[in-house]
């Protein structure tokens, strides 16, 4: 997938891979290329900053855990982050609704 494509959709990419879980930034690079059949892979340089970022702007949180016997910072939605997915997702829904309609199955044609 083009990276120009994700732009724009970073943010509600990386809070719906984290909606209902609590996962470590490389546990969210691999969901996403999962749930997206491979097409979205992320490098780390992309993902943790934008991580960081979120945290700061008050939609995730993070703490150290254990995982896999290694420390990991793990991070989850706070509630305004599920907001904000909750505004992304439906933000999604319209503009995929307003462009399948220009790009969708052809118009019947008038005569």
């Amino acid at each position: 997938m083009k990276a120009d494509a994700l732009r724009g959709h970073l943010d509600g990419l990386l809070l719906a891979t984290l909606d209902g879980k609590r996962l470590h930034g490389y546990a969210i690079i691999e969901a996403l290329q999962q749930r997206s059949g491979g097409a979205v892979s992320l490098p780390t340089g992309t993902v943790y900053p934008a991580l960081r970022r979120l945290e700061r702007s008050g939609y995730v949180r993070s703490e150290w855990s254990t995982v896999g016997g290694r420390q990991r910072r793990t991070y989850s939605l706070t509630p305004s982050g599920m907001r904000t997915l909750n505004d992304e997702r439906r933000a999604w829904r319209e503009f995929t609704a307003a462009i399948d309609g220009v790009l969708g199955a052809p118009a019947a044609s008038v005569r």
